[in-house]
This record gives C-alpha cells, structure tokens and sequence, in this order.
C-alpha cells in the first residue's frame, strides 16, 4: 500500500474529495439557515435560495462520485452543468427576491433568461455535431456553450440585481469569487487540459470561498431581520423615535439608578388645525421635523421618544438650568424651521420621585405653557 503524502492532500483526488465535502458542509449549513428564514418568514426569496442550495449539494454530491469513478459519460458531464448553472442563476434569484418582491417585469426577465439557457444548453447534443475533428475535440467543445453562459449570468446578476439588494459589498465579492473561479477552470481546461495542479486547486478555493460569503450573506440577512424586530418593537413608525413603553422603561431604569435627569414634554400647538387645513400628510412631515429637532438637540446624552400623537417627550441628564437651555433650543429651533410651535414644559429629578410621576409633572408644565400664550418653555414647580 503506498504512503500517503502531502501531494495527494493537495492536489490529489482525496484532496480534491476533502474540499468538496468541506463545500458540501458549509452548503448543508447555509440550507438549515435558509429553512429557519422560510420557516419564520415564508418568503419565496428562501424557497428559491433553498432549491438552488439542493442543487448545489447534489451537484457538489456528484463531482465527488467523479472523483471516484474518474471515466463520466456524456450524459453524466450534461447533468453536472446544468445543475451547475441552474443552482447559481437561483442562489441569484433568491438573493434578489430576499429584498424585493417578484414584479411581472422581473418575471419575464427571469423567463428569457432560463428560455435562452435552455437553449444554449441544447447546443451541448446538437451544435458540436457540425464540426469536424475527433472525438476528444468534439466532448471538450460540447460543453462551451453553456460554460460561456455562465459569465453572461454573472454580469446580468451584477448589472441587475446588485442595485436593488442589500448587503452590496458581500454580493459583488460573491460575484468576483464566482468569475474568478470560473475563469480558472476555463484556463486550466481549455489551454492547459486540466494538467496543471496549481489551477486544479484554485478551482476548488474559489468556490470554497464563494459558499463561504453565501452562507454569511444569508447569516448576516437573520441579523438585519432580528434588528428590524427590535427597532419595530421599541420605535415609532413615523418619527423613528423610541416609543412610549420604551421612553418610559429608560426613565425608570434611570431613576433606579439614582441619576439626576429631566423630562422635557413638548406639544405641536394648534396641530388639530393643521391637519384639517393642510391635510394629515402635512402634519405627519411637521411632526417627522419636529421630532428630529428634538432628537439633534437631546442627543448624544439625552433620548427622545413619542408620547402619543403630537406629543414628544425627551430625557436629558442635568440639573435645572441646563434642562431650561435644552427646551428652550427645542422650542426656538421649532419655531424657525418649521411652520408651527411648539409649548414646552419639564421637571427635574427630585429624591423619591417616580418615573410615572417625573413625567406627569413635565405634562403639567406643557399644558400650563399651551393654556398660558402657547410657544414657551414653562418648568414644573
């Protein structure tokens, strides 16, 4: 029995299995990704990733068997490439429709482009058939057409899809893994005849490395979901503020913690009117103005949230004299910059109060300030 050494890791058929069942594990946990999406999210974006991942592993499944039968007939050399093309043409379709829905434009595009890889797939059996030369020269020209295909896929992903996804940066290295390893092949296949070892190799990297940046794609797609979640559950729609559980959370948290802070209530003067005269569009893009004002001046220190219609609340650490200045640049911000007012009222941290009461009082202040002349600051006394 010979020694195994190093060559034969590398370069050889067990180096060549090992990299392809490395390929097949990190496939295996890219579909238990996308059937956990599927499950939670029920989005055709992860059916389609998941078909193409099925492909790939049974694709992946059979150049192991290549491998180890090294003689593959014609029909065998076929199927490999049509699920070579089909898997990546739907791990594009899946990545697009991760972020966009399937439109009847987008659906015809993805018609044509599976009617035309059809038939570019039929030149396999049909077109080599007019040449003239042997047999060798005859099987290596049968798979052309579609390898060829397989750059047009590429450069219609990148000109299609990348700008209408997220994640951008991760797709186009994907794309560039993807060209780079396909341009490996093509060399060492085409100009080489698959002797050269080095190449060999980088066409089992490549795609290693591609599968990679997919399965962190699509781990990384879990994490924009779980924070898109979490900032649904704890902001405003509208304003993108902190909402009214929230605001009132951080305030307790706070005021356990014994730090001095102030809340400031603010309320949009006369905002009734506006929506009735200037409709509800307008007074939502007042409302989105005024809530950012409020947030510039808190921030960073201070937190701002939405009490409840027109009603933004802000928490700031401070004593008296420095919440006054916050609420009074609030007020006169307001006042320039937009086409409304704004009564403002604040109280500030006292020994033993609660967060209920610290805002109740901030609340009474604003009221006092809108029954008083309306667009002035008033403190809670």
């Amino acid at each position: 029995m010979n020694a195994l050494n190093l060559s034969d890791l590398w370069i050889g058929t067990l180096g060549t299995i090992i990299s392809y069942t490395i390929i097949v594990v990190i496939l295996l946990l890219t579909l238990l990704v996308s059937f956990r999406l599927l499950v939670n999210r029920r989005k055709i974006g992860y059916l389609s990733m998941m078909l193409s991942l099925v492909i790939l592993i049974v694709q992946y499944g059979q150049l192991i068997q290549f491998q180890l039968y090294p003689t593959p007939n014609e029909t065998a050399v076929f199927i490999a490439l049509i699920l070579k093309a089909s898997a990546f043409l739907l791990v594009n379709i899946g990545i697009f429709q991760l972020y966009n829905p399937t439109k009847t434009k987008d659906g015809i595009i993805i018609g044509v482009i599976c009617a035309v890889m059809t038939l570019v797939a039929a030149t396999y059996w049909y077109i080599p058939g007019s040449f003239e030369g042997s047999k060798e020269q005859i099987q290596q020209l049968q798979p052309l057409g579609l390898e060829l295909f397989m750059f047009v896929i590429i450069f219609v992903s990148f000109m299609l899809v990348n700008p209408r996804i997220g994640q951008n940066g991760k797709f186009q290295l994907m794309l560039t893994l993807y060209f780079c390893s396909h341009m490996i092949y093509m060399t060492n296949k085409y100009l080489f005849n698959g002797t050269q070892g080095v190449l060999t190799k980088l066409e089992q990297l490549f795609p290693m490395a591609f599968h990679i940046v997919l399965f962190l794609f699509i781990f990384e797609r879990i994490i924009e979901m779980m924070q898109a979640i979490y900032n649904s559950s704890i902001r405003d729609g509208l304003t993108g503020l902190y909402n009214r559980k929230f605001f009132y959370n951080r305030v307790n948290q706070h005021l356990a913690q014994h730090i001095k802070i102030a809340v400031i209530f603010s309320d949009i003067d006369n905002f009734k009117k506006l929506n009735d005269t200037k409709g509800h569009h307008m007074g939502d893009q007042v409302l989105k103005q005024v809530a950012q004002i409020a947030k510039e001046v808190a921030e960073p220190d201070g937190i701002c949230g939405r009490y409840g219609g027109e009603e933004i609340v802000v928490m700031v650490i401070g004593d008296k004299d420095e919440t006054s200045e916050i609420a009074e640049k609030i007020r006169a911000r307001v006042e320039a910059e937009t086409i409304v007012t704004v009564s403002v009222g604040f109280s500030c941290y006292r020994k033993g109060i609660g967060a209920d009461e610290l805002i109740k009082q901030a609340d009474e202040a604003m009221y006092k300030a809108k029954t008083t002349g309306k667009n002035k600051v008033i403190a809670y006394a």
